[in-house]
């Protein structure tokens, strides 16, 4: 039994990028995992399973002075790397060793021998767990792990923080202007091979009123026209072969509009043992699918923040740098999202160049528990814009936003909170429920950031009767407004995925009309970056008209139009029976939703078993299942309820409860970058030779089934 449960350990600390040491129970040969985490799957082929477990192929270990035994990357004299040789006459990078010490750790990860000398000692934000700490999570029986906890330093008791801190820390620049230069050059160059050869057609504009053909003599006070928009359309070639699909095109490393993104990770106690070992998994996964014009920086917070990683290109040298960051992440303290979100803003804010498209990936497992947010026992009432920065409010004037992608993880999180910090910024809420889901939710996320075709998209609706006027513009969390006249509204949009589309209902007041056939409504014009040829384009649709007989027999209503209408009233009813269960009224807040299935149901789009009324009338009952009781909102259907709610007034894929596979409405947001991105995450596991080669033996030991 020994032997399975170490195998299965070995597979999970493999899969999770974490170091498992060897207990009583393991066999006492073989070759010992290396502490080196977070290692590219290009790396995966250099390693071999066997009966004890994984170890490093017999060409690698014999041949250390080569091959650095953490990083697992050759090691030639000259090759811009200095070379530490230990006592154990073991040879690696020294920045490889110094960053595995950094927290004084005096064990060499290969032989496990005990150090006398280390490298330069630069210890990190926190400190490795202590042993009482360890008994949280069930490792204080771990005799070889615990052994490494007692050698590391010591910590205080910080009386007015209440919690255990480091001795040392390292210094941190005061103005974060050490951002790594972009490659402008190399990127415009790219670009404009493409831009001279093809011919670009970026933003599709469709529009559906609610009948085409009405009686001369009817007004409507409410007449909809839907808005339909979508980036990416296909790019024609000058060469005789099939049409190259846009969305492809940016989803290259090399074509598309390079990414500034910044994570702000939650390393709070909370996070210990298989919360954090998933985080680093899920980091690798991103670090990994960024291209060499892309840069990431990390922060880690707790009870403060502390900026791990600068603004660095992910080149194979900062991809490395950077994984070895997120493998020195410790889980410690307490929770304060304020300090880490503030900190993120720095880095975007002190930043010397800027790539074009900028975002802030925050996630967090906990409440926080160092400021001050508002007052009053109801969540709805706090004010949670005190959390964020107001440079990175989307309504803020001043021409610095950063969207904020909040991942609220597990059933403690603050939902509220992390809800409208993405809110406040124009991000997403993410709700991963299971812990397994996290690095599948950061897939769909990074899936859409490195596909941005469109910014700063501004929508102007304009009246083409003077007779007409504008009634509402429904546009969910988007900023919109209507010209005092009435004549003409406008949308703020921002930034388009490739393939993303976007649905806005226009409210007409449309008058009687006294001798005319058709009357002109409307006509749509987009202003837009195009983020291929770097310039400010303008579309615009054809003119929107209905016929207007004297007698209209029957008219018809649009589908699609009707469609929208029910997705707008579902999100309505679920601001609505969300605000009645904050105020303590479960049972009002699923009547409310049953009220909106009932009305949907009998539209057109639902008679005619529309795929998106289908998806809608599910999410609405498992969101009712959640409002079972006072518990069950509390622990997972707040949170579902807000990330739903998110992913409706954005119109953009979130994660939502346990899945991010389109088992709700998810699948009606995701876009095919998407897609791509979230079946490459979940494929990593099952693609891995070395993993299925550990699994088989635990897999043929079981019973067949009869």
């Amino acid at each position: 039994m020994g032997g399975k449960w170490r195998k299965a350990k070995l597979a999970l600390g493999l899969n999770l990028c974490a170091y498992l040491p060897r207990t009583l129970d393991d066999d006492d040969d073989g070759e010992r995992l290396s502490d080196a985490a977070l290692l590219p799957p290009s790396n995966w082929e250099n390693m071999v399973s066997s009966s004890h477990g994984l170890r490093l192929s017999k060409s690698k270990s014999k041949s250390s002075q080569q091959t650095c035994s953490i990083c697992l990357m050759k090691m030639e004299q000259g090759g811009g790397h200095a070379i530490f040789i230990a006592e154990c006459s073991h040879s690696f990078h020294f920045h490889c060793i110094a960053s595995n010490v950094k927290y004084g750790d005096r064990i060499y990860p290969v032989c496990r021998l005990k150090w006398k000398e280390i490298p330069i000692w630069s210890p990190g934000l926190d400190p490795l767990p202590s042993r009482a700490s360890m008994d949280t999570v069930g490792w204080s029986g771990h005799d070889a792990l615990m052994d490494v906890v007692d050698r590391l330093p010591t910590t205080h008791w910080d009386e007015n923080r209440q919690h255990a801190v480091p001795v040392f820390r390292c210094a941190e620049p005061g103005v974060f202007n050490d951002d790594e230069s972009l490659d402008h050059l190399h990127v415009i160059a790219e670009s404009k091979n493409y831009t001279d050869d093809t011919s670009v057609t970026t933003m599709k504009i469709e529009t559906y009123p609610e009948v085409s053909t009405t009686p001369r003599s009817r007004t409507y006070d409410d007449f909809t026209v839907l808005v339909h928009l979508k980036a990416a359309a296909a790019i024609a070639t000058r060469n005789p072969s099939p049409s190259i699909h846009y969305a492809s095109l940016l989803q290259s490393r090399n074509h598309r509009a390079p990414v500034d993104l910044v994570t702000v990770l939650d390393i709070s106690a909370s996070m210990s043992g298989t919360k954090l070992a998933l985080l680093k998994r899920a980091m690798g996964f991103v670090i990994q699918n960024l291209g060499s014009n892309d840069r990431l920086s990390v922060i880690a917070f707790s009870s403060t923040a502390r900026r791990l990683f600068p603004l660095r290109r992910m080149s194979d040298l900062g991809r490395q740098q950077a994984l070895q960051a997120v493998n020195s992440l410790v889980a410690h303290g307490g929770t304060n999202i304020a300090e880490g979100l503030r900190k993120g803003e720095k880095v975007m804010e002190d930043r010397t160049e800027k790539n074009p498209v900028t975002s802030i990936i925050l996630l967090s497992d906990g409440q926080d528990t160092y400021t001050v947010y508002g007052t009053g026992m109801n969540k709805s009432q706090q004010n949670y814009e005190l959390l964020v920065p107001p440079s990175m409010h989307s309504g803020d004037n001043t021409g610095f936003h950063i969207p904020v992608h909040a991942f609220g993880f597990g059933a403690d999180h603050d939902a509220s909170l992390m809800h409208s910090i993405s809110d406040i910024s124009g991000g997403t809420f993410s709700f991963i429920e299971t812990e397994i889901m996290i690095q599948d939710a950061f897939a769909q996320c990074i899936g859409g950031l490195l596909s941005v075709v469109v910014q700063e998209l501004q929508v102007c609706v304009e009246c083409m009767n003077p007779s007409l006027c504008l009634g509402s513009l429904k546009a969910g969390s988007y900023p919109s407004n209507l010209s005092a006249d009435g004549k003409t509204g406008y949308i703020d949009v921002g930034d388009l995925y490739a393939d993303e589309e976007r649905d806005f209902l226009v409210s007409v007041k449309v008058p009687a009309e006294s001798a005319a056939c058709e009357t002109s409504l409307l006509k749509v014009k987009c202003v837009y970056r195009d983020l291929l040829t770097k310039g400010m384009t303008t579309s615009e649709s054809d003119i929107i008209w209905i016929q207007r007989p004297e007698i209209a027999e029957h008219e018809e209503i649009s589908i699609e139009v009707d469609r929208q209408r029910n997705r707008f009233r579902a999100a309505e009813a679920i601001a609505e029976a969300r605000t009645a269960a904050e105020q303590g009224d479960l049972i009002g807040a699923v009547s409310i939703l049953e009220n909106c299935r009932r009305v949907s149901s009998d539209t057109v789009s639902a008679k005619s078993h529309d795929r998106l009324c289908v998806a809608l009338d599910a999410e609405l009952k498992e969101m009712e299942e959640r409002m079972a009781s006072r518990h069950v909102y509390e622990v997972s259907g707040r949170a579902y309820i807000l990330s739903g709610l998110s992913s409706h007034l954005w119109q953009r894929a979130t994660a939502r409860g346990d899945s991010t596979d389109g088992s709700s409405l998810v699948q009606a947001y995701q876009t095919p970058s998407m897609v791509e991105m979230l079946t490459q995450s979940q494929a990593m596991l099952l693609n891995s030779p070395s993993t299925q080669n550990l699994f088989q033996p635990l897999w043929s030991s079981q019973p067949k089934p009869r």
